[in-house]
C-alpha cells in the first residue's frame, strides 16, 4: 500500500509530508473460506485496508506509534488473528543523505 503522509520528528516533516509504503500480514486460520469460498468466513482484506488508510492519515512523530496504532485496531476488528506484522517505509527520508527508504516492522 502507498500512502502520502505526515509523519516524523521534524517540523518540516510536518508540513510537506512524504511517501510511505505499508506491508501487512496477518496469520489466521482459513480453513473454514477455503471449503465455502464465503467472505464472512476469513478476514476482509478492504476493512483491512482501510484500517491501514485512517491510521495513516493521522499525523504522528513516530512510525512506531503508527505501526502500533494499527496492530491495535486489527487485533480489536478481528480476534481470531493469530498473528500480524506491519512495516511501514518512509520513502527518501530526510537524513542528510541519498537514502531509498527507513523501515520499521512490528509485529503482534
Amino acid at each position: 500500500m502507498k500512502f502520502f503522509a505526515h509523519h516524523g520528528c521534524f517540523h518540516e516533516e510536518k508540513v510537506i509530508g512524504n511517501y510511505f509504503t505499508v506491508d501487512f500480514a496477518v496469520w489466521t486460520d482459513t480453513s473454514a473460506a477455503a471449503l465455502s469460498d464465503d467472505l464472512d468466513d476469513t478476514l476482509n482484506y478492504q476493512l483491512i485496508y482501510d484500517i491501514v488508510k485512517e491510521e495513516m492519515a493521522v499525523p504522528s512523530n513516530l512510525l512506531e506509534h503508527v505501526a502500533g496504532r494499527i496492530l491495535r485496531r486489527v487485533r480489536a476488528a478481528f480476534p481470531d488473528v493469530e498473528k500480524a506484522t506491519v512495516t511501514i517505509s518512509k520513502l527518501n527520508p530526510p537524513l542528510g543523505g541519498e537514502v531509498g527508504a527507513s523501515r520499521l516492522t512490528m509485529e503482534l
